[in-house]
């Protein structure tokens, strides 16, 4: 037998329990925003867009710094615009760094997702102390500047640990978005109980799809629209979640909001169809809907 992480089993999607999402609608859509800080002139630049140059690096720590100070407000605006509560994955230090931009998320009623505290620093590296650390402070942060401790976690860099799940579990979070592994909820054992995987998007992604596949603005922006048209129709035989993932210096390039904005557009106009949620309204409903197997607490190594 091969390792295995032992998180959860294998469940095909064609033998799944059935269930809607609320007032009777099978595709849940949530849109999240990657909002980030890195150190200037130490440290890393989190995943190598650019890799090969020396600190100070200034051109890529810019490039970065362009969503905090531009993209991630022109984002805002576009998903206020088509009446879409936004998600954010949020770096612990983006509260101190760029305090407005949180701000105006927070008035939106964002959700706010930790996502450590920068992303210069994965957890997948870290000693268990170390990791401890890090996911309660951002957790403190979120709880105090945005008045309720996060339910929801993503790993910086999507790297988690080992054992990230049962340190989350300890600390009180419901779910974790670090595992594209289905298009519907999967519940996770962990050392502290169940946990909740909600669908991330690996493909519908800035980072894979522009960065690492040199996809044109134009054709992620069909990618996205393509994607729910498709889960529409899937999810006449069970309900479905469908993330759309963008980061504030990718798509928040003025070129590439254009773009989006005709996508949004076409997907807003099937508001009928769908539930436009968060990845913590996903979890909440799921849990009412689909009870956790039996097991959900083990110990792993």
């Amino acid at each position: 037998m091969l390792a295995s992480h032992d998180r959860f089993d294998y469940s095909p999607i064609t033998d799944r329990p059935d269930f809607s999402w609320p007032a009777g609608k099978r595709l849940a859509v949530y849109v999240a925003v990657a909002l980030e800080h890195f150190p200037y002139n130490t440290g890393g630049l989190g995943i190598a867009y650019s890799p090969g140059l020396q600190h100070p690096n200034t051109y890529n720590w810019a490039w970065r710094e362009y969503g905090n100070r531009v993209g991630g407000f022109r984002l805002l605006d576009l998903l206020m615009a088509f009446q879409i509560r936004p998600t954010v994955l949020a770096n612990g230090e983006c509260f101190g760094h760029c305090p407005q931009l949180m701000a105006a998320y927070r008035d939106a009623d964002a959700e706010f997702v930790a996502h450590g505290m920068t992303n210069a620093q994965q957890p997948n590296g870290l000693e268990e102390p170390e990791e401890r650390e890090m996911i309660g402070r951002v957790r403190q942060i979120i709880e105090r500047e945005a008045g309720a401790p996060p339910a929801g976690w993503m790993s910086p860099g999507a790297n988690p640990s080992a054992r990230t799940e049962d340190l989350l579990a300890e600390q009180g979070f419901s779910y974790t978005l670090d595992w594209p592994v289905d298009d519907q909820p999967v519940w996770m054992r962990t050392a502290g109980g169940p946990l909740l995987a909600v669908p991330y998007p690996h493909e519908v992604n800035d980072v894979p799809a522009i960065v690492f596949h040199d996809l044109p603005g134009r054709d992620f922006a069909e990618m996205v629209q393509d994607n729910v048209a498709e889960m529409l129709e899937q999810s006449q035989r069970q309900s479905l979640v469908c993330g759309v993932v963008i980061h504030s210096f990718i798509v928040g390039q003025p070129y590439r909001l254009r773009r989006l904005r005709d996508a949004l557009r076409q997907v807003a106009a099937r508001a009928d169809d769908i539930w436009f949620a968060t990845p913590g309204d996903v979890a909440h409903y799921f849990r009412t809907e689909v009870a956790p197997p039996r097991a959900t607490t083990t110990q792993v190594a």
